[in-house]
Protein backbone atom coordinates (compact mmCIF):
# COMPACT_ATOMS: atom_id res chain seq x y z
CA UNK A 1 0.00 0.00 0.00
CA UNK A 2 0.75 3.53 -1.09
CA UNK A 3 0.25 6.09 1.20
CA UNK A 4 0.10 9.57 -1.13
CA UNK A 5 -0.48 13.26 -0.66
CA UNK A 6 -0.96 14.46 -4.10
CA UNK A 7 -0.04 17.69 -5.34
CA UNK A 8 -2.31 20.42 -5.94
CA UNK A 9 -1.95 19.96 -9.87
CA UNK A 10 -1.96 15.69 -9.54
CA UNK A 11 -4.68 13.41 -9.15
CA UNK A 12 -8.37 13.37 -8.83
CA UNK A 13 -9.90 16.68 -7.31
CA UNK A 14 -11.16 14.64 -4.58
CA UNK A 15 -7.57 13.87 -3.13
CA UNK A 16 -7.32 17.63 -2.49
CA UNK A 17 -10.10 18.30 -0.26
CA UNK A 18 -9.60 19.54 3.35
CA UNK A 19 -10.33 17.24 6.22
CA UNK A 20 -8.62 15.81 9.34
CA UNK A 21 -9.47 11.99 8.00
CA UNK A 22 -6.63 10.23 7.55
CA UNK A 23 -7.71 7.65 4.99
CA UNK A 24 -9.65 9.41 2.16
CA UNK A 25 -9.86 6.13 -0.10
CA UNK A 26 -8.05 3.93 -2.80
CA UNK A 27 -6.57 5.86 -5.69
CA UNK A 28 -5.51 3.36 -7.91
CA UNK A 29 -3.86 -0.45 -8.14
CA UNK A 30 -0.57 -0.90 -9.78
CA UNK A 31 0.93 -3.83 -11.77
CA UNK A 32 4.50 -4.41 -12.77
CA UNK A 33 4.53 -4.70 -16.70
CA UNK A 34 6.93 -5.79 -19.51
CA UNK A 35 6.47 -3.13 -21.83
CA UNK A 36 3.85 0.13 -21.95
CA UNK A 37 3.13 0.46 -25.79
CA UNK A 38 1.93 -3.24 -25.78
CA UNK A 39 -0.32 -3.08 -22.33
CA UNK A 40 -1.82 0.33 -23.76
CA UNK A 41 -3.07 -1.63 -26.18
CA UNK A 42 -4.97 -3.79 -24.08
CA UNK A 43 -6.69 -1.43 -21.42
CA UNK A 44 -6.17 1.53 -23.27
CA UNK A 45 -7.15 0.71 -26.95
CA UNK A 46 -9.20 -2.73 -26.36
CA UNK A 47 -11.18 -1.57 -22.60
CA UNK A 48 -11.40 1.78 -22.72
CA UNK A 49 -9.04 3.17 -20.33
CA UNK A 50 -8.36 6.58 -20.85
CA UNK A 51 -4.40 7.79 -19.83
CA UNK A 52 -4.56 10.23 -17.22
CA UNK A 53 -0.39 10.64 -16.34
CA UNK A 54 2.53 9.64 -16.96
CA UNK A 55 6.24 9.81 -15.46
CA UNK A 56 9.92 8.66 -15.30
CA UNK A 57 10.52 7.91 -11.46
CA UNK A 58 13.75 7.20 -9.98
CA UNK A 59 16.15 8.22 -7.41
CA UNK A 60 16.57 7.57 -4.17
CA UNK A 61 12.62 7.88 -3.02
CA UNK A 62 11.37 5.22 -5.98
CA UNK A 63 14.32 2.78 -4.48
CA UNK A 64 13.01 2.85 -0.96
CA UNK A 65 8.95 3.11 -2.31
CA UNK A 66 9.52 0.30 -4.26
CA UNK A 67 12.31 -1.62 -1.99
CA UNK A 68 14.42 -1.75 -5.62
CA UNK A 69 17.79 -0.50 -5.62
CA UNK A 70 18.75 1.29 -8.87
CA UNK A 71 14.43 1.29 -10.02
CA UNK A 72 13.95 3.51 -12.64
CA UNK A 73 10.30 3.61 -14.08
CA UNK A 74 8.27 4.47 -16.60
CA UNK A 75 4.62 4.71 -15.20
CA UNK A 76 1.67 5.41 -17.04
CA UNK A 77 -1.95 6.06 -14.75
CA UNK A 78 -5.18 5.24 -16.23
CA UNK A 79 -8.59 5.49 -15.57
CA UNK A 80 -12.16 5.04 -16.56
CA UNK A 81 -15.06 7.59 -16.04
CA UNK A 82 -15.46 6.39 -12.25
CA UNK A 83 -13.37 4.32 -9.83
CA UNK A 84 -10.08 2.94 -9.03
CA UNK A 85 -7.46 3.54 -11.96
CA UNK A 86 -4.59 1.21 -12.99
CA UNK A 87 -1.29 2.06 -13.17
CA UNK A 88 1.64 0.35 -14.90
CA UNK A 89 5.54 0.30 -13.66
CA UNK A 90 7.27 -0.17 -16.36
CA UNK A 91 10.79 -1.11 -15.19
CA UNK A 92 13.72 0.42 -17.01
CA UNK A 93 16.17 -1.14 -14.38
CA UNK A 94 17.00 -2.80 -13.20
CA UNK A 95 16.11 -5.86 -15.30
CA UNK A 96 15.23 -9.54 -15.05
CA UNK A 97 12.01 -9.28 -13.67
CA UNK A 98 10.26 -12.74 -13.89
CA UNK A 99 7.17 -12.74 -15.80
CA UNK A 100 3.98 -13.52 -14.12
CA UNK A 101 4.23 -17.52 -14.05
CA UNK A 102 2.34 -18.76 -17.81
CA UNK A 103 0.51 -21.76 -15.45
CA UNK A 104 -1.11 -19.70 -12.77
CA UNK A 105 -4.68 -20.80 -12.51
CA UNK A 106 -7.57 -18.70 -10.50
CA UNK A 107 -7.00 -20.81 -7.28
CA UNK A 108 -3.47 -20.49 -6.87
CA UNK A 109 -2.93 -18.43 -3.27
CA UNK A 110 -0.63 -15.74 -5.16
CA UNK A 111 -3.94 -15.48 -7.57
CA UNK A 112 -5.12 -11.19 -8.11
CA UNK A 113 -7.39 -10.07 -10.37
CA UNK A 114 -8.09 -6.19 -11.00
CA UNK A 115 -11.83 -5.58 -11.84
CA UNK A 116 -12.86 -3.68 -14.59
CA UNK A 117 -16.81 -2.93 -15.14
CA UNK A 118 -18.03 -2.07 -18.60
CA UNK A 119 -21.50 -1.29 -20.36
CA UNK A 120 -21.37 -4.39 -22.76
CA UNK A 121 -19.31 -7.49 -21.64
CA UNK A 122 -20.35 -9.29 -24.87
CA UNK A 123 -19.07 -7.16 -26.82
CA UNK A 124 -15.86 -6.72 -24.70
CA UNK A 125 -15.56 -10.08 -24.83
CA UNK A 126 -15.47 -9.99 -29.10
CA UNK A 127 -13.34 -7.73 -28.97
CA UNK A 128 -10.89 -9.69 -26.99
CA UNK A 129 -11.76 -12.35 -28.60
CA UNK A 130 -10.57 -11.06 -31.49
CA UNK A 131 -7.31 -9.85 -30.24
CA UNK A 132 -6.46 -13.33 -29.65
CA UNK A 133 -6.18 -13.09 -25.68
CA UNK A 134 -5.93 -15.99 -23.39
CA UNK A 135 -9.00 -16.37 -21.37
CA UNK A 136 -9.70 -17.49 -17.63
CA UNK A 137 -13.25 -18.50 -18.10
CA UNK A 138 -14.49 -20.72 -19.54
CA UNK A 139 -17.32 -18.03 -21.46
CA UNK A 140 -19.58 -15.41 -20.20
CA UNK A 141 -20.74 -16.48 -16.47
CA UNK A 142 -23.22 -15.19 -13.99
CA UNK A 143 -22.01 -14.00 -10.90
CA UNK A 144 -22.92 -12.62 -7.84
CA UNK A 145 -21.32 -9.48 -6.74
CA UNK A 146 -21.91 -7.37 -3.04
CA UNK A 147 -24.26 -4.30 -4.39
CA UNK A 148 -24.93 -5.08 -7.56
CA UNK A 149 -26.75 -8.29 -7.38
CA UNK A 150 -26.23 -11.02 -10.27
CA UNK A 151 -23.98 -9.88 -12.83
CA UNK A 152 -22.64 -11.55 -16.62
CA UNK A 153 -18.27 -11.52 -16.40
CA UNK A 154 -15.43 -13.32 -17.29
CA UNK A 155 -11.76 -13.47 -16.61
CA UNK A 156 -9.13 -12.90 -18.80
CA UNK A 157 -5.19 -12.56 -18.86
CA UNK A 158 -3.70 -8.84 -20.22
CA UNK A 159 -0.23 -9.17 -21.97
CA UNK A 160 1.45 -10.15 -19.44
CA UNK A 161 -0.40 -12.52 -18.02
CA UNK A 162 -2.29 -10.58 -15.24
CA UNK A 163 -5.64 -11.52 -14.56
CA UNK A 164 -8.47 -8.75 -15.05
CA UNK A 165 -12.14 -9.76 -14.32
CA UNK A 166 -14.67 -7.86 -16.95
CA UNK A 167 -17.73 -7.47 -15.69
CA UNK A 168 -21.20 -5.59 -16.38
Amino acid sequence: MEVINFPKDKGNSKWQKSTKQLFLGIDHTAIGINGTEEQLHFYRDLLGLKIAGNSENYGSEQEHLNQVFGAHLLITGLRAQEGFGVEFLDYLSPPGGRNYPADSKATDLWHWHTSIRVDNVEQVYKRLQDADCQFISNGIVEIEIPTLKTSKAFLVRDFDGHAVLIFE
